[in-house]
């Protein structure tokens, strides 16, 4: 059983920048792929950005490539989204998930095991 905990959430400006954090605990972390999701309101919940167990390979969905990047560090057992240039339309619940690597790196939500709480991201135009 693996548990996450993100943090890093809050209301910032069109142009801002945050960085989310996803605290890992229980199995070891560095067995897992790690990716972030998101669900603004009213849609449904969509893949972000994925990096694997290595901190090598990692892939962005196209409307925040460029802008977002995901990065971990295992003896921490944390993953990071670091995020610029946000827009209103990245305003939504953001969400870690985590899955045994079996290297393939998945964008599909049923392929992730264990998920956190969610945080909040809010971005005023």
């Amino acid at each position: 059983q693996v548990q996450l905990v993100e943090s890093g959430g809050g209301l910032v400006q069109a142009g801002g920048s945050l960085r989310l954090s996803c605290v890992a605990s229980g199995r070891t972390f560095t067995t897992y792929a790690m990716a972030w999701f998101r669900q603004a309101p009213g849609k449904e919940r969509e893949f972000v950005t994925v990096i694997d167990s290595y901190g090598e390979y990692t892939y962005y969905a196209e409307d925040v490539k460029g802008r977002f990047t995901i990065a971990r560090g295992n003896a921490l057992s944390t993953v990071y989204l670091q995020m610029n240039s946000l827009k209103p339309e990245d305003t939504a619940v953001y969400y870690c998930a985590a899955r045994v690597d079996v290297g393939v790196r998945s964008t599909r939500i049923s392929d992730y095991d264990y998920w956190g709480q969610g945080t909040l991201v809010t971005v005023s135009s």
